[in-house]
């Protein structure tokens, strides 16, 4: 009990000494990340092949780890190869060492081209990194450094991991590494120098390899034979003596100068600088012994003449300034500038000739306006005649952005009917309609349909390139607005006096174009039934003063518009879903008519039902007879009526309908007033189908529009005769059925006499206000598909010119990657950007093809088989890092690269080319042969690798593979040490 009452006894704090430190736990995150890898045990791997370096794919793969709060990330590169597990399984022996430490004597890959540093270094097909994860985060110290590098020998020992472990030391920009891979019983140590100055006595072989033995330390005497690998790089930069092919614009021209074809109508075309700036000429000795060659700080071995192995790469020029690149990007800001035309121009021409032209409820008005005054020639200049001086009342003549001499040439560029037809217009529709559709087997007519742009010759396409030009060589965004400003006055022009616009195909609105193009395709429908409709009225005019009123045009609807406005405004014959207040009957209704014959017929006593029913006997508006099929009640032929043509619509149009018809609702009396908004068109052919054929039924009319819906069966009747009989489809029959209830409605009116379906003096107006409201970046919206369709054809014609494997690739992408973002209203500008960057790359590739094409002479090659090499030899530049010459420095290309650099050398020191030397005298030709100036410059660079297997670190410790490679250039020198050691013997 005592004790129970005691107080609680005190609670001490344990320091548990075991729990894991934050090195160890680092240590502990780099092996489940190795394990998580699969990289524990032991490596295998065949061995590899020449030039897979550059060839295979490389992959990696990341990781994050921390050291207390110091973050790094772990990379794992590694060579993909194709192998099978029984082959990997067979190549697997327990005592083999670890494939990192065979590659370091591989010499099918010295010098690739294109891999990470460390490949390059030390030959590796496989390796793992540890590295900062931020970029300003660096290990600098010498004990963080050991501490990692203790890091790393412990986790490789404790995994069997055989793969090369690195981390990354000092600031990224030096690209330190310091390494190890572990093997069983072997250890290799990668250890690394970089300096800024090159010492005077590792400036050649000698000197490195004084430094390698001493870095070995082998006793064993003699030594074995040192294999050495050995490139020197020389650069050659200046090209002066060959001219860049293509001419710079000529800026102060009027149309444009000689790039590319710089006139209206085309797009240039070829880079305005060298897109080449440097050629970089390996030449490599690839299997050397020590003793066989001599070189020292007196002399040298190493003649680039007499190397086994010659490969070439080219630098390229930054970005270099293209000019199709440059149209095709100065046109896409227009599309993110926010001025109005009104702001650029000021006060616009539209304003002056009087707002109620532009506002479309006073569009009609234009019908009673007398005609204007006929011109006996018809020319663009006279054309915009009026507009200009309205313009220029608010802008000088020198402020215009555009001069009289340009806007006159790309005027009639794009309406070349304006300079020689008449002012009746009769040939224009026919002469000019250039918008046809190429044939649908042709890469155009695909590339057209796929960009939603424009067919190649039409009107829109030639505005599209005129506005291209004007906006980067005439005016910029101001020359636009001008240039669109004249095209509105022109469009305007056209409908008042009924011209057709030249180069759109006709029909309705293609709904594949851009809307713009549909908009201009609305016009000509619009000017066509207005044409038609004029010319009516003087058909009917005649007809009637010859006192035929019978004949009549089938648009000519103005043949008693003074009767109706002496009767007044005739009603619908069914109530009209449009809300517009300003639609009229322009002729008297057959209920009018009849009820005029029927007064009349009874004056001269006649019945009222017998006076029905020859009144019944006289149709109108007949097309032709349909066949053999008859009216059902009358046995009558069945015609075919005359009809209306359904209204033409664009995408804007119709999407606006659609949400008319959305906001109605699911309700019956919404979907009732849909379904008779839909109809419009089945009404008037309902009414046109009465007029056409009297004492006509419902039936009747369904067996010529819509013959699936009307069943006919063959019957035996009581006499044994076979009979067709046949009654309405099941979906004509059901209660309140539109077809019915319009039937019901119809009355016989022929189409001449018909209220419009197709307004098209609203529709006009109500395009070139849309015209007129267009600002210059809409316009560049508009147009966009247009200019990018252009420039992939001016890409693939000028590609057909050099026949690039890689460029027709690219191009295949491009096409791809705008039908998959043109095809949307709106597409994002970042995927738009991307677009023209693969133009930029592609233009710029077939430029550095025509450069070294040039530079390499082959145009000059008369022999067909030479000049076949030289091409292919050009073109793989632009599809490989480096290219190896053929015959080194005495085939054909090593030929021309051994002038280049001969004459690079004449140029530094002022004497004259090869071609000049041929004419000058002997004193030159003893000079050169004398020495005095080198055919290479000075090496730019010289690599040198040096290999061989001793035991180390004592005389009997295995065998092992031992590395050094070295690099220095002008201002830099680094030397990459493998040194292997047996762990065992030692």
């Amino acid at each position: 009990m005592a004790a129970d009452s005691e107080p609680e006894s005190e609670v001490f704090e344990i320091t548990d000494f075991t729990t894991a430190s934050e090195w160890e736990r680092f240590i502990s995150r780099v092996e489940e990340v190795l394990n998580d890898w699969k990289l524990i045990g032991i490596s295998s791997g065949k061995p590899l092949g020449k030039g897979v370096y550059t060839t295979e794919t490389w992959e990696e793969k990341s990781d994050e780890i921390s050291f207390a709060d110091f973050r790094f990330s772990v990379t794992h590169h590694y060579l993909v190869q194709e192998s099978s597990e029984k082959d990997s399984k067979e190549e697997i022996v327990e005592d083999a060492l670890p494939v990192a430490m065979q590659d370091l004597l591989c010499m099918n890959n010295d010098f690739p081209p294109r891999a990470h540093c460390l490949v390059r270094w030390y030959g590796l097909r496989e390796f793992v990194v540890i590295a900062p994860a931020a970029n300003n985060d660096a290990v600098l110290s010498e004990s963080k450094c050991n501490l990692l590098l203790s890091s790393v020998s412990i986790a490789l020992g404790n995994t069997g991991c055989q793969v090369p472990l690195f981390v990354q030391i000092h600031h990224q920009w030096r690209k330190m590494y310091v390494g190890e891979c572990q093997g069983p019983g072997v250890r290799t140590d990668f250890e690394m120098v970089h300096l800024r100055k090159v010492p005077s006595q590792y400036t050649h072989v000698s000197g490195l390899l004084d430094i390698f033995k001493s870095k070995i330390g082998c006793p064993l005497t003699p030594l074995p034979p040192i294999n050495i690998s050995i490139r020197l790089t020389y650069v050659l930069q200046d090209w002066q003596q060959y001219f860049w092919p293509q001419q710079p614009p000529d800026i102060d021209a009027l149309v444009g100068g000689e790039v590319g074809g710089l006139e209206f109508g085309k797009l240039p075309f070829g880079a305005c600088e060298d897109p080449i700036s440097e050629l970089h000429l390996a030449t490599t000795w690839p299997h050397l012994t020590e003793g066989i060659i001599v070189d020292n700080d007196v002399y040298s071995d190493l003649d680039p003449l007499q190397a086994p192995q010659w490969s070439v790469r080219v630098r390229k020029a930054d970005n270099p300034q293209c000019l199709l690149s440059d149209f095709v990007t100065e046109f896409f800001k227009l599309c993110r500038r926010k001025e109005s035309t009104d702001e650029i121009l000021g006060k616009s021409a539209f304003e002056e000739e009087g707002k109620e032209v532009a506002d479309i409820s006073h569009a009609l008005s234009k019908l009673t306006e007398p005609a204007p005054v006929p011109i006996h020639k018809l020319s663009v200049t006279n054309m915009v005649h009026t507009a200009k001086k309205k313009i220029r009342k608010h802008r000088g003549v020198d402020e215009s952005p555009l001069n009289n001499e340009v806007l006159n040439t790309i005027l009639l560029y794009l309406f070349p009917d304006a300079a020689d037809k008449s002012a009746d217009g009769s040939e224009a529709r026919t002469s000019t309609s250039t918008g046809s559709l190429p044939p649908p087997d042709s890469e155009d007519y695909n590339i057209y349909i796929q960009f939603k742009s424009a067919p190649s010759d039409s009107l829109t396409y030639k505005l599209a390139l005129c506005l291209c030009m004007i906006n980067f060589y005439h005016g910029g965004v101001k020359g636009v607005a001008h240039l669109w400003q004249e095209f509105v006055l022109e469009m305007r022009y056209r409908w008042e006096n009924n011209f057709f616009v030249p180069g759109l195909a006709s029909g309705a609105p293609d709904l594949r174009c851009c809307l713009l193009h549909q908009k201009l395709q609305m016009l000509n429908c619009c000017i066509e039934r207005k044409k038609a409709r004029d010319e009516g009225k003087k058909a009917n005019s005649f007809d009637r003063s010859s006192g035929d009123p019978g004949k009549t045009d089938l648009l000519g609807r103005e043949f008693h518009k003074d009767s109706d406005k002496e009767k007044g405004e005739v009603g619908k014959s069914w109530d009209s879903w449009s809300d517009s207040e300003e639609e009229f009957f322009e002729c008297l209704s057959d209920t009018e008519e009849l009820k005029a014959n029927g007064q009349e017929n009874v004056k001269k006593g006649v019945a009222k039902e017998s006076s029905k029913e020859t009144l019944a006997l006289k149709p109108e508006g007949r097309l032709h007879q349909h066949g053999n099929l008859t009216l059902l009640h009358s046995g009558e032929p069945l015609y075919v009526p005359v009809t209306q043509e359904p209204a033409p619509m664009t995408e804007d149009l119709l999407e606006e309908q659609s949400e008319v018809l959305a906001k109605l609702g699911t309700s019956a009396e919404g979907a009732h007033l849909r379904a008779r908004m839909q109809s419009a068109c089945l009404l008037s052919d309902m009414e046109s189908f009465k007029a056409a054929n009297p004492g006509c039924c419902l039936e009747d009319f369904v067996r010529w529009y819509s013959p699936r819906d009307y069943i006919e069966e063959e019957m035996v009747d009581e006499k044994g005769n076979v009979v067709i009989k046949g009654e309405l489809s099941a979906r004509m029959k059901i209660p309140s059925n539109m077809w019915v209830e319009a039937w019901e409605t119809a009355k016989p009116i022929p189409a001449r006499r018909q209220r419009r379906l197709f307004d098209d003096t609203r529709e006009a107006e109500k395009v070139l206000h849309y015209f007129a409201g267009q600002k210059p970046a809409d316009l560049a919206r508009h147009l966009l598909p247009c200019v990018l369709h252009a420039a992939v054809l001016k890409v693939k014609e000028e590609e057909s010119l050099e026949d690039i494997t890689s460029v027709k690739r690219i191009i295949k992408q491009i096409i791809t990657h705008s039908s998959k973002v043109l095809r949307f209203p709106n597409p994002e500008d970042k995927k738009l950007e991307e677009i023209i960057a693969q133009i930029m790359s592609v233009e710029a590739t077939i430029a550095r093809a025509r450069s070294l094409k040039a530079k390499f002479g082959i145009e000059k090659c008369d022999e067909e088989e030479e000049r076949k090499d030289l091409e292919n030899f050009v073109n793989s530049f632009l599809e490989q890092p480096e290219v190896p010459v053929i015959g080194a420095g005495r085939g054909p290309a090593g030929t021309i690269i051994h002038k280049l650099f001969m004459n690079a050398q004449r140029v530094a020191t002022m004497l004259p080319f090869d071609e000049e030397l041929k004419r000058s005298g002997s004193s030159d030709e003893k000079r050169l042969s004398s020495g005095s100036v080198a055919d290479f410059p000075s090496p730019a660079g010289r690599e040198v690798i040096l290999r061989m297997t001793i035991p180390r670190p004592a005389p009997y410790s295995k065998p092992l593979p031992q590395r050094m490679y070295s690099v220095f250039t002008k201002d830099d020198f680094r030397l990459a040490g493998a040194f292997s050691s047996d762990t065992t013997f030692f």
